[in-house]
């Protein structure tokens, strides 16, 4: 930027320019976290993606949250559940134990007195990360050293709680490339990254190469046949595209390693079918990735950022956009 602002003949110091990238951009800020929190309000259903992003000199990862309706950007250091429910309170800070949460807690495998314990505590909202971590240490909670982490499943449920009580993400669903961190609430998967898989997978004789493509050639023909039924979704279809599933995915060609994975994609039935139950969701998360190219790209020009205005008010909420779409 200096390089070509001094090419041009400005004279202009560093410090100036980045006052005026920075400064001035609290609507943007704003604008942004309203984007976010009406879509989540009122979305059917968002496709989430992620990407490398440095910030103070440390790696980072931005991640997108969206639809055909929006789009938004956020930039933290943490790539895990706990990161992704924190992004989707929509700038909230609060930490709830309500059914949504406790309901989360029990599909986590947290163990029944642990529990009990926060259901039956007096306190059950909580205004930030401070004054939740001092109750889990009032619980006990923090002292326990079980798989899964009590702390962590717990936190997870408490945020996700605050998301319910602000009336986010009330029946919306979750798309993701099955990255473990997004597969919260209700939650599908995108067949494009569920066939690469398959694609990807090397084969060193002729009869495996075969056996993969015939069943490469079997889920596309199974994918178009999704596509079709979104378009035109009728009930009566959906038994036979969930026996055709079956039969895919349950196929043994010979070829161990493709029959393993075969066996790992069935085991994802429900998440890959969720469209036979909500067909307004789409197949894949081409558009998240689309939208998070952009970020991609500033990150190849720029590199990164340094301040945490620049990271909040240049890079992530100029980002964010409503779309008229």
């Amino acid at each position: 930027m200096m390089a070509l602002l001094r090419d041009l003949g400005v004279d202009i110091s560093k410090r100036q320019v980045q006052r005026l990238l920075t400064e001035g951009r609290e609507g943007f800020v704003e604008e942004a976290s309203d984007v976010l929190r009406s879509g989540l309000e009122t979305a059917a259903w968002v496709s989430v993606d992620d990407t490398g992003a440095r910030h103070a000199a440390r790696n980072g990862v931005c991640t997108q949250i969206g639809n055909d309706h929006f789009s938004w950007f956020g930039t933290t250091f943490a790539k895990s559940s706990v990161n992704f429910l924190e992004l989707l309170r929509a700038g909230h800070g609060d930490y709830v134990v309500n059914g949504a949460a406790l309901a989360y807690m029990r599909k986590r495998k947290l163990s029944g007195p642990l529990i009990a314990l926060l259901e039956e505590s007096i306190s059950r909202r909580f205004a930030d990360e401070s004054a939740w971590k001092a109750h889990l240490e009032r619980l006990g909670i923090t002292n326990v050293r079980v798989h899964p982490d009590p702390v962590r499943v717990a936190t997870e449920g408490a945020l996700w709680g605050s998301a319910v009580e602000h009336n986010l993400l009330g029946d919306t669903v979750i798309l993701s490339d099955d990255a473990g961190q997004f597969n919260v609430a209700y939650h599908a998967l995108c067949w494009v990254h569920a066939e690469r898989l398959i694609h990807k997978l090397h084969a060193f004789s002729q009869s495996q190469r075969r056996a993969k493509e015939r069943m490469r050639n079997r889920i596309w023909w199974f994918y178009a046949d999704l596509k079709s039924y979104r378009e035109n979704p009728e009930p009566r279809r959906r038994r036979d595209l969930r026996r055709r599933f079956d039969n895919i995915f349950t196929t043994r060609t010979g070829f161990a390693t493709l029959d393993r994975l075969l066996s790992r994609l069935h085991a994802n039935k429900e998440e890959l079918l969720v469209v036979l139950e909500r067909a307004e969701v789409p197949l894949n998360t081409n558009g998240s990735e689309n939208d998070i190219r952009c970020q991609v790209m500033r990150r190849k020009i720029s590199g990164g950022t340094r301040s945490n205005k620049g990271r909040a008010r240049t890079r992530d909420a100029t980002a964010a956009t409503p779309s008229s779409a």
